[in-house]
Formats: C-alpha cells, structure tokens, sequence
C-alpha cells in the first residue's frame, strides 16, 4: 500500500486487493474518510459492478474508488461521471459513447464502467477502465484502449481526476448536452420491462424519458437493453 496526492486528491494505492470499492466502505465506516479521498489498484481479485456482477480485474487497467462528500443522493450524478470517463477517453483521441446510464463504449464494445454508491456522508464511485487488457465475458462484447491509441496509465488516471472535478461542479445543463451527445440509442427504440419504448433524453432531474405511443414516461435507474 502507497500513499501520495494527485490533482488535488489524496491517493491510496495497492497493487493488488480485494475491491477498490469495499476498501472505501470500510475507511468511511472506520471513520478515516475525508472528501476527494482516492483508492486505486493495479488489479482487484473481487471486483464487482452493478448488481454486484463480477468485474473482471486483471492487471494493466486502471481500478479505481473516488470518495467524495455527499449529503443528499444526487441521480444527476452519473451522468456526470460518464461524461468525466468519456472526456477524459476523448483527449487521447478515442471515440467513445455512453450506454443509458453510465457504460461506456468504443465501437459497440464496453470499455469502461461505472459503480455508484453512497455510504454515510459520502458517495463512493467506482470506476473500471480497460486499458491494457479487456476481459472476455459471456454477455456483452469488451475492447480496450490500447487497441486505439498508446495511452499511459498514469497519465490516463491523471486526466480522469481532473475530469471528474470539471463535471462533477459543472451546470448539469452542460453535462446533460454532452451526455446527450454521446448517448446510444437516443431517438431510437429500446427495450424496457420486456417492451419497445424510443429513448428521448434526460430530464433536469436525471430521469431518462421515453415514449411510448403517444405516452411520455421516466426511467430511474432501471435497466434498458439498447
């Protein structure tokens, strides 16, 4: 384990271990967290996602749990990060885009994703980008970055930081036009709850509007399969 501060966060690194993600649950119910607190790994041997799905976390990526202070939950908060992670992608000359709510993908195939989850006074988000190697997974397609670009692990955890600061305190007006802008799927019909519904956008609120006919509704944090 290391110690050291980066782009305004102290940075708490490991080579190897359990979760990123359960390592910040336990600092924050240990009493040792502070806001803009960071734990990174070279890999995780119990990595997860949502749902608690397992992350495969082999070395050569970048595995990372970002804690910040939170009070109130925030549903807008993903979007912000999603932006964060495809920002960041982009300045290494990659294109990539974003699947409802915060998956990103290069070219169909997911790349990078996300964990949020709030503990006390502070959300915890957790962030798995494929860089040097991508796992090979029944369900969905994988690539990583190094199929498109040299891009350094350092440098890219570097960028990320910085990022996360910009969106995370940008108006969410901004994040909402990136988002959408980068969005699959948008304007094009979707699958929710075992029917076809067009995905619309966000609301100011952060819930995804679709429709249905003529029948507008919002999804919060429900799965949609694009």
């Amino acid at each position: 384990m290391g110690y050291f501060r980066l782009a305004g966060y102290k940075v708490i690194s490991f080579d190897k271990i359990s979760s990123t993600q359960d390592y910040a649950h336990d600092m924050i119910a240990r009493g040792d967290a502070s806001d803009h607190t960071v734990v990174v790994a070279n890999a995780q041997y119990a990595g997860r996602g949502r749902y608690r799905r397992k992350w495969v976390s082999h070395h050569g990526n970048l595995y990372a749990s970002f804690v910040f202070l939170s009070p109130e939950r925030d549903p807008r908060l993903s979007y912000a990060v999603a932006v964060a992670i495809v920002d960041t992608i982009m300045s290494f000359g990659i294109n990539s885009q974003i699947k409802w709510p915060n998956d990103i993908l290069i070219d169909g195939k997911k790349v990078a994703g996300t964990l949020i989850e709030y503990a006390g006074r502070f959300v915890i988000v957790g962030i798995g980008i494929n860089v040097g190697t991508n796992p090979t997974v029944p369900e969905y397609q994988t690539t990583k970055l190094l199929n498109y670009a040299n891009v350094d692990l350092k440098e890219l955890f570097a960028r990320l930081a910085k990022n996360l600061d910009k969106w995370l305190c940008a108006e969410f007006d901004s994040v909402r036009r990136f988002w959408m802008e980068t969005a699959v799927g948008l304007n094009r019909l979707v699958k929710y709850r075992g029917e076809m519904v067009e995905m619309i956008g966000i609301n100011d609120n952060g819930a995804l509007v679709v429709r249905r006919a003529t029948e507008y509704f919002l999804i919060h944090g429900d799965e949609v399969l694009i």
